[in-house]
């Protein structure tokens, strides 16, 4: 069974995460199809640029516990799309978690629809947004970070906008998209993929300064027994142990 399903449509790509019984969790499984979805397109020179999409009610709901990808893959599809040489849109109109955010923080253009909502949920099972961060901190005001990061609130696509999280929040997300891609139909192959290049350079140099050390630092702190305590609570459907 494929997680990923794809279409394609006059030079774009639709990629979309079709897990719907997870939540588009981040298994081992679909980080590896989206890749390689990836790296089909990034081969196609049919495809001027693609558009990441979901099923159901939820974007991605994070990592999933009980089957996670590897660190290094997760981190690898990151800089996959950060670094393929065509744009990469995300369509967002449903719930999006963890590091579910870095996913979507990793794409160049993000719209986000009235049923969308955002939180970043690591502190609460005793985790943090380490390796996320590859891609939030250049996008999402520092302020804001400060905030979501340490009280894991959940907030809307118009607070998601505000933040820098995504590019605008819509009433009807399709039609917010339509100026879009038609702009990116418009440009040449080859202007598209110089100007991301122009736009993506400082973040591909926090991937190869940074990515190793956070990589370490989620494994520690995935393998702590608080984020055990955590992980099982959430599962569980009930309030870890340092809950007051």
């Amino acid at each position: 069974m494929t997680l990923i399903a794809t279409s394609r449509e006059r030079g774009i790509a639709t990629l979309t995460l079709d897990s719907p019984a997870n939540r588009n969790a981040l298994s081992a499984q679909l980080v590896a199809e989206l890749r390689d979805a990836l790296t089909a397109c990034a081969a196609d020179d049919t495809v001027r640029a693609v558009v990441l999409a979901h099923t159901g009610s939820t974007f991605c709901a994070g990592a999933d516990l009980k089957a996670p990808p590897d660190p290094e893959a997760f981190v690898g599809l990151m800089r996959d799309i950060v670094a393929l040489p065509k744009p990469v849109v995300a369509r967002v109109d449903g719930h999006v978690r963890a590091g579910g955010l870095g996913l979507l923080a990793a794409c160049d253009i993000a719209v986000a629809g009235e049923a969308s909502s955002f939180a970043l949920t690591e502190s609460r099972l005793g985790l943090a947004p380490a390796v996320i961060s590859l891609t939030l901190l250049p996008r999402v005001d520092l302020t804001a970070a400060n905030r979501y990061y340490l009280t894991g609130e959940r907030f809307d696509g118009a607070e998601a906008a505000r933040i820098g999280l995504v590019t605008l929040a819509a009433e009807d997300v399709d039609k917010a998209l339509v100026p879009v891609l038609d702009g990116l139909r418009r440009a040449s192959p080859q202007g598209l993929a110089a100007s991301k290049e122009l736009v993506t350079a400082t973040v591909l140099r926090s991937f190869d300064q940074y990515a190793e050390d956070l990589i370490a630092r989620s494994a520690e702190l995935f393998a702590s027994e608080e984020a055990r305590e955590g992980m099982t609570a959430f599962l569980e459907r009930r309030d870890p142990a340092w809950v007051r």
